[in-house]
């Protein structure tokens, strides 16, 4: 179906969604259903009642919890299955059939009052299509026409029209609802089948999984089924990639009455789903937690002496991979017979469980199986990769390194796919120089490299800024006779310029020629932009005339870098007509641009305009308007940005979290309302930018001593991260490091906040916490309070070390108290040279506690504080390294 086709086909049916009006329901559920159901019900809820009270959905983002069996599920069947009796022009039949049965495109008219059809008809008669007549013609022309007329007419669906179909079941399911969805099918002269019923069957799941309401999420389950079992009826046979998706979302929910339920229709006249079943049901039973029935289906198996048996055995094995049952994991391995299983899917998952359970001796036992039984050692490379990167608390470095030692041990060359799967590993994670180092052992053993795997290491060389490696990238090229493409080369020039090497940028482009590689303007837009961030307007300029030279043409980005770097009003309108009269797009780079540059100018009013121009295209206008907040905030006119904030939340839009951010901190900067910078913390949604923005906000409060909004803060961080009990701790001991940093420096505040977290919050300071107000107590010269905080390492249950005595010492001895520090030092063990070497620094530093005496020797002494503390912050890091 050609895709203009397809939009007219769209809007067609939006017109009908927007006609149709719903009536009365006039079909009842199945009653064998219904009293199944019941049965289900009553003899499950006293054997597991406390599983089935409650369900917790896990696939969503937000969770929700259902009560199964507050409703049974045959009462969703009520009312499923509804006539839908419709307004509608006639004129939209003949729409619809025009386009899906090749006619010419054309667009929907309004009709006629004469041509409405009456409010009695039903929506079979309003979508009728009509055959097109046979067209009476001799000429080889025409007949071809007409055979290709007729194949449209029978909707033939070839795989590439997946894809589209499914867009299409969502739209009519969407619009028209479930009925008029079959009834539209049905009337495009083709029998529902197997394609069709599977979208159908994805389309209630998902609307399922977006419900947060139970009784209609019942209703699209029911549905779901009625789809199942009319394929039955019509002599299809119920394959996993139907029911599959329906039974992992009863099993998400936890709904085990339901799961049992589908179960019986499916294995009904069904034998071969029979293992797929037992595969779902030890799912069920581990996501439900339910122990002893997993060590029944176990026990049942070990009785079992069937000729499938080993099938029952690998999909048991593949449902425990994905839970924590090792025992009766390892239970059912040992009787396993790993040459038997064919399944790539159950061997990759078999040996991910292997390495997540650290079970190397049997992993390698299998691994030599798999070899005598003439395993290809392509696929062995695959497992062997599976097995290392599932090793928990193993570093990268390691895990190539075993990756590297299971191959030669089971005397098995790796292969490129796995090596290129271990580059990507190790670039998701930005450990680059490992990546490089498994390319040099590809092409030590005669494997090449494809371009991808090379492109997606320069990816995580910009990523990690690790800008220098663009020099080995290219040796790479050379060495290895690897042929890049465009946008290989590309990468390579923005890493050469942000490293500020431009002379190497040019040479990359000189090289495009051995490679016959045509220059690009994202190629020069890349140096472009390296000149413009260095405040090099004319070098930047000088780009844009090489540009000419080459007789490459500048695209929309060319034109935005131009204009965001503009000096005066004149060259924003100069460049402006040049994007439009060479006929490039005017793209929401550009206008962004233009809003930046007018906001550079002192144009705010004319940065204003930019959002009202009608050739912005909807989907962006949002984005665009953001900008126009961050521009405005980022030169000073906070009251703007937040009047054209408040004008984007009337019309019911989001702002960009970057946006939002950035009106925070010039809101932060002009000193605004706190109960502002609340509300606008609270637009943030999107994690990363709320803890960013958080911290500079708590950061505010700290500065200004606001005790209770930083408890309020810290409350909301504690509950997102509940789980995380370290990203918690490295959390708050950024806190204290403010405290630390603040001037002037009171410890009234640092010594409330620590009692108000202990207190209002429950939880313990972390030994980070501590140190930071112990150093607060060395700037802020507050003795008491330093023998205050001495006391609470131990009531927080953190015992004194060699580091903490260290500290404490350096703080007495810097706060003048000789005894108490002599008292300290005596304490301390003088083994470690780096501890040796902080006491005499913080020995010369604060001699007596003051300072010497005169001009010159105070300079002196200022200067040996500055270098004791960088001292200090070196050697104690070393210390906390080996002690770690």
């Amino acid at each position: 179906m050609p895709v203009s086709k397809a939009k007219n086909l769209a809007s067609l049916l939006r017109s009908a969604a927007a006609l149709a009006k719903s009536t009365a329901p006039t079909a009842s559920g199945d009653i064998a259903a219904k009293k199944y159901v019941s049965s289900v019900r009553s003899s499950a809820s006293t054997a597991s009642e406390s599983t089935q009270n409650r369900f917790v959905h896990s696939s969503n983002t937000h969770s929700r919890s259902f009560n199964s069996s507050s409703k049974p599920l045959s009462g969703a069947f009520d009312g499923c299955w509804d006539d839908y009796h419709e307004h509608q022009e006639g004129l939209l039949s003949q729409e619809i059939s025009s386009i899906l049965c090749g006619g010419v495109d054309s667009k929907v008219v309004n009709p006629p009052k004469s041509q409405v059809i009456s409010s009695d008809k039903t929506l079979e008669n309003v979508l009728g299509v009509p055959c097109i007549s046979n067209i009476p013609s001799s000429d080889v022309s025409l007949r071809r026409k007409e055979v290709l007329r007729e194949r449209k007419q029978k909707w033939v669906l070839k795989i590439c029209q997946k894809t589209r179909l499914d867009r299409l079941v969502e739209l009519c399911f969407n619009q028209l609802g479930i009925d008029a969805t079959v009834q539209v099918f049905g009337k495009l002269r083709r029998e529902t089948g197997l394609v069709e019923y599977n979208a159908l069957i994805r389309s209630c799941i998902e609307k399922a999984r977006m419900m947060d309401n139970e009784e209609e999420s019942l209703k699209q389950l029911s549905v779901a089924y009625k789809f199942l079992k009319s394929m039955k009826e019509q002599g299809f046979q119920l394959q996993e990639d139907f029911y599959g998706q329906v039974l992992m979302y009863l099993i998400d929910c936890g709904m085990i009455p339901e799961f049992h339920f589908y179960c019986e229709l499916i294995r009904d006249g069904n034998a071969d789903s029979l293992p797929n079943l037992a595969y779902y049901e030890m799912l069920l039973c581990i996501k439900t937690k339910n122990i002893d029935k997993v060590e029944e289906l176990c026990y049942n198996l070990a009785l079992y002496d069937g000729k499938d048996k080993d099938t029952f055995l690998e999909k048991y094995l593949l449902a425990m991979s994905s839970g924590d049952c090792k025992e009766q994991f390892l239970q059912l391995l040992n009787t396993l017979d790993i040459t038997k299983v064919t399944s790539m899917k159950s061997l990759t998952c078999i040996f991910k469980s292997l390495g997540k359970l650290m079970l190397e001796n049997i992993a390698e036992k299998c691994f030599l199986d798999l070899k005598t039984s003439d395993v290809e050692a392509e696929k062995i490379s695959s497992f062997i990769f599976e097995y290392t990167t599932s090793v928990p608390n193993l570093a990268v470095e390691d895990i190539v390194l075993k990756f590297k030692n299971l191959h030669a041990e089971m005397d098995v060359t790796p292969s490129s796919a796995q090596c290129e799967k271990l580059i990507k590993f190790s670039c998701e994670l930005l450990k680059v120089h490992i990546a490089l180092d498994v390319v040099d052992q590809m092409y030590e053993q005669g494997l090449a490299l494809s371009i991808d795997a090379f492109n997606l290491i320069l990816g995580a060389c910009e990523e990690s800024c690790e800008y220098n490696l663009v020099r080995r990238m290219h040796s790479i090229i050379s060495c290895y006779n690897l042929k890049p493409n465009s946008e290989s080369f590309r990468m390579m020039i923005n890493l050469s310029v942000k490293m500020k090497d431009f002379e190497g940028a040019y040479n990359l482009i000189s090289d495009l020629q051995k490679f016959n590689l045509m220059l690009t303007a994202s190629m020069y837009n890349a140096i472009m932009v390296g000149y413009f961030r260095e405040k090099n307007v004319r070098g930047g300029l000088m780009v844009l005339k090489q540009m000419e030279d080459a007789e490459v043409k500048p695209d929309s980005q060319t034109f935005s870098y131009l204009i965001r770097n503009c000096n005066c009003e004149d060259d924003i309108i100069k460049f402006y007509d040049e994007l439009t009269l060479s006929g490039v797009q005017v793209t929401k780079h550009v206008y962004m641009a233009l809003i930046n540059a007018y906001a550079s100018c002192g144009q705010f009013e004319k940065a204003k305009q930019v959002i009202l121009d009608k050739g912005i295209p909807v989907k962006n206008l949002n984005e665009v308007k953001s900008m126009l907040v961050s521009a405005l905030a980022a030169h000073g006119q906070v009251s703007d940005a937040l009047e054209v904030y408040e004008k984007i939340k009337q019309a019911k839009c989001n702002l960009d979290p970057r946006a939002v951010s950035c009106l925070i901190d010039h809101h932060l900067q002009s000193e605004g309302e706190f109960n502002r910078l609340l509300q606008l913390l609270d637009e943030l949604d999107e994690r990363n930018h709320w803890i960013g923005a958080c911290f500079k906000v708590i950061s505010y409060c700290i500065r200004h001593e606001d005790l209770r909004s930083v408890i309020e803060l810290l409350k909301k961080l504690k509950d997102m991260f509940n789980d995380d009990e370290v990203a918690r701790e490295v959390l708050f001991d950024e806190v204290f490091c403010r405290i630390a940093e603040k001037e002037p420096r009171t410890m009234h505040f640092g010594w409330n906040l620590l009692q108000a977290i202990k207190k209002d919050i429950g939880l313990r300071p972390s030994r980070k916490c501590l140190d930071f107000l112990l150093s607060a107590c060395t700037s802020a010269k507050d003795l008491p309070t330093c023998f205050k905080i001495w006391k609470e390492y131990i009531e927080a249950g953190l015992p004194h070390n060699s580091l903490s005595y260290l500290r404490m010492y350096q703080a007495l001895l810097a706060l003048g108290s000789q005894k108490s520090a002599r008292n300290m030092l005596s304490k301390i063990s003088k083994e470690d040279p780096h501890v040796c070497a902080v006491i005499y620094a913080s020995q010369a530093a604060y001699r007596n506690g003051a300072p010497v005496g005169g001009k010159k020797n105070k300079k002196k002494k200022k200067n040996a504080k500055a270098d004791l503390r960088l001292e200090t912050i070196n050697i104690l890091s070393n210390l906390e390294v080996d002690n770690k």
